[in-house]
């Protein structure tokens, strides 16, 4: 089994933006695609399919034949014997014996054995010895090759531990292929999560630099208010105090840039000290594309598509492969029992390979062999066992498909919030910029007070952040819905190919 082909296609609508001197400009499609290849979960994940592919190569191996060879030299001497008034000489035995057969199962259950039957190669000597001399009473040479069947009709007919074993490890391997897509699209949801906190999150520092310079600003003004005594020092003191938390508040976000920063880079990678010193930059800009939401269509995403929904529906037939199995081991064994070959015997070993040869001594069995078990409870009980697991495992998959419709209507719902929510901050944003620009030109010609223009541009860098904030969460809460729906690949033309 080859390994498995992930490809993304490139980003053709990137926007570019100022990189730093060890900046990297990535747009999200050059972000999956890194991850893809390098992401750990996705390639720790990417040998499971391929081991489970092994398993079922594995479980076919009941059915290779096996070769079998023995021999052994035998020797009895039987010493002599005094029998009415007689001295009997002592007589040895002396013999080699040989055998080999080829064994094996066949897919319907038939078990053969091809090679010695009934008995092996026998090559025997017989010796009487008395007064120091030798007597050859017997040589001879014997065997027989043939054919042997059994074939079940009840018991093992249907379904045998072999089959059980390769259906099973065909279950595993569709499951396995769909625990690769979960991961995929997981690792995919998180990039794309990472990458739009890390758009938020250098939009964020920017706001708090814009927000230190109109504290500074307010600062440097009021100073020259002091001098020329229009304004009280105490005014300049809140000035002060804003440009403080201006500074604590872009030192926080500037603390959330580097974390954003190395939460996408760990899922880009598998060696970060490489990656280190390497300052990603989004190409793209936080956008609000309106889309439409169809519950039903995503609910039907979701039933056919999800791969944990779909490993669920495997192990309900897992356990209905597994519940054939026991219910076959019922039954009692019933077999057909034949067997055909040729015998052979003579002083030498080409007398006996002649008369097989010639077919001139055949021998054949045919009939049936009935094995019941008189209690059979361990059979049973399994059974029973297995029919409850079934049940379970049923009742447990209805469960998970209605957590999934609940899901993806709870993730419908927060799409369209967070879209609602995109246009409320936006004119809140929008609001708070005018105001200040009144506040402020009413504060110079004396009609307002610093600690409501500062209080004004508090508000307008709370709107700022509220609007980038909100932009991050509606693009978010399309990927996660798509995750829920098992679309992720397809939104992202992400193809995956295990061979």
């Amino acid at each position: 089994m080859d390994t498995n082909t992930l490809t993304a296609p490139a980003d053709t609508n990137a926007v570019p933006s100022t990189l730093n001197t060890n900046g990297r400009s990535m747009s999200l499609q050059d972000c999956i695609q890194e991850a893809l290849t390098h992401n750990l979960d996705v390639q720790i994940e990417r040998y499971q399919p391929q081991i489970s592919y092994y398993g079922v190569r594995t479980s076919y191996g009941g059915y290779d034949p096996t070769f079998s060879f023995s021999g052994q030299r035998n020797y009895n001497d039987q010493g002599a014997a005094f029998e009415n008034g007689i001295i009997i000489p002592p007589t040895i035995t002396a013999g080699n014996s040989f055998d080999s057969s080829l064994n094996g199962n066949t897919p319907w259950g038939m078990s053969y054995t091809l090679g010695a039957i009934n008995s092996p190669f026998v090559v025997s000597e017989t010796h009487a010895q008395g007064n120091n001399t030798n007597a050859n009473l017997a040589e001879n040479t014997s065997g027989s090759v043939g054919l042997s069947l059994t074939q079940p009709v009840l018991k093992n007919f249907w379904i045998d531990q072999t089959r059980l074993n390769i259906r099973l490890a065909k279950n595993q391997l569709k499951s396995d292929e769909q625990g690769l897509r979960l991961q995929i699209i997981n690792s995919v949801t998180a990039v794309e999560n990472a990458y739009y906190e890390l758009i938020f999150a250098q939009e964020n520092v920017k706001v708090q630099e814009e927000a230190l310079n109109l504290a500074q600003t307010q600062l440097d003004q009021d100073r020259q208010r002091v001098q020329i005594g229009t304004l009280a020092q105490l005014d300049v003191q809140q000035d002060e105090a804003q440009v403080a938390t201006s500074q604590a508040n872009l030192i926080a976000a500037q603390y959330t840039l580097v974390q954003n920063q190395n939460t996408l880079k760990n899922l880009l990678t598998d060696a970060y000290a490489k990656w280190h010193d390497t300052d990603i930059q989004p190409k793209a800009a936080l956008a609000a594309p309106p889309q439409s939401f169809d519950l039903q269509h995503s609910w039907k995403q979701g039933m056919t598509k999800r791969p944990d929904l779909l490993q669920e529906r495997l192990l309900v037939e897992r356990q209905g492969i597994q519940l054939k199995f026991d219910r076959n081991q019922l039954f009692p064994e019933i077999d057909l029992v034949g067997s055909y070959g040729f015998n052979g015997s003579g002083k030498e070993y080409s007398d006996v390979f002649s008369q097989i040869n010639d077919g001139s001594r055949p021998f054949y069995t045919a009939g049936a062999q009935l094995t019941v078990p008189l209690s059979n409870q361990g059979p049973r009980n399994t059974y029973k066992a297995s029919k409850i697991t079934l049940q379970q495992l049923l009742l447990k998959l209805k469960q998970f498909e209605q957590n999934v419709l609940v899901q993806i209507d709870n993730a419908v719902k927060n799409a369209q919030s967070t879209y609602q929510s995109v246009q409320a901050t936006r004119q809140a944003r929008i609001y708070a910029e005018a105001a200040l620009d009144a506040e402020e030109k009413k504060y110079t010609v004396g009609k307002s007070t610093t600690f409501t223009v500062l209080q004004l541009q508090d508000n307008l860098t709370s709107a700022r952040s509220q609007e980038i904030r909100a932009l991050a969460n509606y693009n978010e809460a399309l990927s996660n819905l798509a995750q829920q729906e098992g679309t992720t690949l397809e939104r992202n033309r992400i193809d995956i190919q295990v061979r």
